[in-house]
């Protein structure tokens, strides 16, 4: 069943009265509804466009949260052919809140890796939710390793709210293992190509976003901290979420007025969720066309080009 946010409500409405006069218009006999159902089918549409065009960052917050949006695990079946998973730390163990792996690309070898937050409440918990533990991280850090020792161009996918902020995480070394995977991104002599494709949360994003390329969803955020968190700290609670959410300046159309990201890649009318088809559509195009661009440069420009964004969009976030 489809999942509705709290603003989409007169939208639900419409859906449950399409879905209604559709399952009568099918009976045997029963009267021709094609008509009533087109004029309620153009309301809907129309709501969708009005309310998408006008969407609050909090707003946006939500879609880019929505339960139905895809995920990693979909980006690598609907985009990858030859998906070969590739798991562990080598250190001590194997965590499934980063999906890691070889494939193509149409004729691209690639190693392409990202956040899974899981599809239902097994698979969330399996996975954390989408937040990785240090052992996520250098798996990570291992992959792009071997990606650069293959010569192959890495895709990163960025969906995550942060890394899990537990305190054995900590006892392991969440902070080493975050520090050592964005390392690895700015060393790597390949090309590297990143895309915050739901949310981007702090430095459990960063860690696999230092990348020569980096891309956003229509609406997908990316931000040093969540809503929540910064209303927490500013305000002693939650509550104050709407208020953090404008003045963190997260979404894909303030990051790209601040050139901290390349380019927004646009989403179907109502979210990725609605149309995923087109969705994948368009992110192998940006993906292709990024991977055209980096093809002819050499490893020195690479690593150099990577550098110097990472110390443009720390001076730019710090003048923000």
């Amino acid at each position: 069943m489809r999942h509705f946010l709290d603003f989409e409500k007169p939208l639900y409405e419409l859906e449950a009265r399409i879905e209604e006069l559709r399952n009568l218009n099918e009976q045997e006999g029963g009267v021709n509804l094609a008509d009533d159902i087109l004029k309620l089918r153009e309301k809907a549409n129309r709501f969708l466009e009005e309310t998408y065009a006008q969407l609050s960052p909090w707003q946006k917050v939500q879609v880019a949260r929505h339960p139905q949006r895809p995920h990693t695990s979909d980006y690598i079946a609907a985009l990858v052919d030859g998906f070969v998973p590739l798991a562990g730390d080598r250190n001590y163990a194997e965590d499934p809140a980063i999906l890691c792996g070889l494939g193509y690309l149409d004729h691209h070898p690639v190693c392409i890796l990202g956040h899974e937050k899981g599809k239902d409440t097994e698979q969330r918990v399996a996975c954390n939710f989408g937040m990785p533990k240090p052992e996520g991280y250098r798996k990570a850090a291992r992959m792009m390793t071997l990606a650069g020792r293959f010569q192959l161009p890495i895709l990163t996918l960025v969906d995550t709210a942060g890394a899990d902020p537990g305190v054995q995480s900590e006892e392991r070394g969440q902070a080493e293992a975050i520090a050592n995977a964005i390392e690895t991104c700015l060393n790597v002599p390949t090309p590297i190509i990143s895309i915050i494709c739901g949310e981007g949360g702090s430095g459990g994003a960063i860690a696999i976003a230092i990348a020569n390329k980096i891309f956003m969803l229509e609406h997908a955020v990316y931000s040093v901290i969540s809503p929540e968190g910064c209303s927490s700290i500013l305000w002693g609670n939650a509550s104050k979420h709407k208020t953090a959410a404008e003045n963190l300046k997260m979404t894909a159309q303030d990051l790209k007025k601040m050139n901290l990201i390349d380019d927004i890649i646009p989403e179907p009318l109502g979210g990725a969720h609605r149309k995923k088809k087109t969705i994948y559509h368009n992110v192998k195009q940006t993906l292709l066309q990024a991977l055209e661009e980096l093809a002819p440069l050499d490893s020195e420009t690479l690593q150099q080009q990577r550098t110097q964004k990472f110390i443009d969009q720390t001076r730019q976030f710090v003048k923000n």
